[in-house]
Formats: structure tokens, sequence, C-alpha cells
């Protein structure tokens, strides 16, 4: 069977769960492929009429401040503890100059730093986390997490889905297309992120260690 013949049998409401777990998962903590997921279910949108794009804009935004919810308490109740065991598991993601990083924009921006790491790949899965180590207020993180979970996940299934109607007619290998945006999206924020976070690991190892205040 044809991967487009495949994709118009998924039931709406799997797809529903499924965007909304996976980006959930991710803003919990857990490297995952939410933006990928996001795009290629809202091309889907874009060319089947069983999947409504207001109810997986929906899915994904609650699927984004739920996860980062639990994520901010987890990490609040965890503290350092949890940075260091998430760093032995998942080195890739949450090294010492990843973390560095993540902390110098959070006492840098506050809540700020929640609602716009939710345009950046590695930084979604620092946001609620980090926030609940470093104790900022919930009623910020709050605030910061549901505006950043609306205009990143409503406005991306928003955009990508007009996209895909407009380009309908030349859009015939949607998935794969999809598919290759996000990567090529997702890997240029990884690299710059990575880059910072060397630059911040070097920073830690030229200078003495200093304990993070909380943010107010």
């Amino acid at each position: 069977m044809h991967i487009q013949e495949w994709l118009e049998n998924i039931p709406a409401v799997s797809v529903y769960l499924l965007v909304g777990l996976v980006i959930g998962l991710e803003s919990l903590g857990i490297p995952l492929p939410g933006e990928i997921v996001l795009v290629s279910s809202a091309l889907l949108a874009s060319q089947q009429g069983h999947i409504n794009p207001v109810i997986l804009g929906a899915a994904a935004v609650v699927g984004a401040v739920v996860g980062d919810s639990i994520g901010y308490a987890i990490g609040r109740k965890g503290g350092r503890g949890l940075l260091a065991w998430l760093g032995a598991k998942f080195p890739k993601h949450f090294s010492a100059g990843h973390v560095a990083m993540a902390e110098k924009s959070f006492q840098k921006w506050g809540m700020w730093a929640v609602f716009f790491g939710r345009f950046i790949a590695l930084l979604r899965i620092f946001a609620g986390p980090l926030a609940g180590v470093l104790h900022m207020p919930y009623w910020k993180f709050l605030i910061a997490n549901v505006l950043g979970g609306i205009c990143w996940a409503g406005g991306t299934t928003a955009a990508i889905y007009y996209i895909g109607v407009v380009a309908e007619s030349w859009l015939k290998n949607f998935s794969y297309v999809g598919l290759g945006l996000a990567a090529v999206l997702g890997v240029v924020s990884m690299l710059v992120v990575k880059n910072r976070a060397k630059k911040a690991s070097a920073e830690i190892e030229s200078a003495p260690a200093e304990n993070v205040p909380a943010v107010d």
C-alpha cells in the first residue's frame, strides 16, 4: 500500500493523541521529535479532510502545556540531582554545556526564556524541568508556558496547514517533504544551540563553579 493511502486510513483521533503525547513527552524533558510529528500531522491535515486542523492544534497546545507543567513539577522536586541524572542518561541533550547555556538564558530572560525556548528544538526539553529546578514562581512559568504553547503549537499547525493547502498541486509526496523541512529546521536549531553550549562549557571549565540563584 502506498504511504499516502496508508495515512488516509489512520483514524483522526489517533493522530490527535499521537501529536499530544509526543509533544507532551518532549516538553516533559524526554528528547523526542515533537516538531517533526507536528509538522507532518499538519501537512496531513491539509491533504486529508478527516483531520481537523483546529482539533490538531488544540491537541498540540494541550500536550505542550501539560508536558511542561509536569516537567516543572519534576524539576522542582528533583532539583539539580535531576539534571545530573538526565546528563548521564541523555548526554547529547543534557550535557554540562547545554545546561549552562539554558541556565544563562533563564537568568537573563526569566519567564520569557520559557516562552521563546518553545521555538528552539533543544531548549524545549529544558524549559519545564529547568524552571522547576531554578524555582521560578509557578504563576510566571504558567503564563509563559501557556502563551508559548499556543504560539508555537497553534501557530505551527496553522502555518503548515495553510502552506499545505496552497501547495497542494505540487506537494504530492507531502509526508516526505514535511519530514525533510522539519528535519532541516531541527538540525539548524540544534547546531546553533550546540555551538552556544560549547562556549558555555568552555567558560565553565575556565572558571570556578558558582551556584546559580533561583529565578525570581
